[in-house]
């Protein structure tokens, strides 16, 4: 079982909206990913509401209960678990990147929001992580090359330390419109823009994944 924890210091950077979008791409016929919302506002609870579709599935819970959970989760035979967390509870943010093999941290290009960053990188290191920073809610591109800020957070979040990851995500209006109807641009929007560039992180995500498991075996 495979357990990723998308966390960040600083609200609205796309946390839930990642979590939500890459959830559906976690989910293996027969073999739904799972949600866990431990987020207080309960944004991705919400959203669950709102879908028809039967997968994922979604607990919402505080962060002490995440180690019965997963081992619950295992026993059922979930494939994987993608953890939304607070952005202001440390406690809550040490413990669900304690129970992953992946911690996603998304940020958006904009000064403020890589300033914070840094906070993040410090909790993960704590407990021994080494996360996949996410340059989320980006402008899109408009020619071959990426956005200047997108190369300059990429060179602001290396100086950190940090692992970025290739995929970028733009913010684009037909993200919020899928997240409105209760599913995600793979299901609202196929083949669009804003689906591509999920689904190529997701694909990164993956890679990691497999190559943490290859490295523990």
């Amino acid at each position: 079982m495979q357990v990723i924890t998308i966390a960040a210091r600083k609200g609205g950077v796309g946390k839930t909206t990642l979590a939500m979008h890459l959830s559906v791409l976690a989910s293996n016929p027969g073999s739904p990913a799972l949600l866990l919302d431990i987020d207080p506002q309960r944004s991705l609870a919400w959203w669950h509401r709102l879908r028809e579709a039967d997968v994922p599935n979604l607990i919402e819970a505080d962060a002490r209960e995440l180690p019965d959970l997963i081992e619950a989760a295992r026993r059922e035979g979930i494939g994987r678990i993608i953890i939304d967390t607070p952005p202001h509870a440390e406690d809550s943010i040490l413990g669900a990147m304690r129970v992953a093999d992946l911690v996603l941290v998304p940020t958006r290009p904009g000064p403020l929001d890589l300033a914070a960053v840094a906070t993040t990188l410090e909790l993960a290191e704590r407990v021994g992580k080494s996360p996949l920073a996410v340059i989320n809610h980006s402008p899109p591109r408009t020619g071959q090359g990426e956005p200047a800020i997108v190369g300059e957070a990429r060179a602001a979040l290396a100086s950190m330390g940090a692992t970025v990851a290739a995929s970028v995500v733009a913010h684009r209006v037909s993200m919020s419109h899928a997240i409105l109807t209760g599913s995600t641009v793979n299901e609202h929007e196929p083949g669009g823009k804003a689906a591509a560039e999920v689904e190529a992180l997701w694909r990164e995500i993956e890679a990691r994944l497999s190559e943490t498991e290859r490295k523990a075996r």
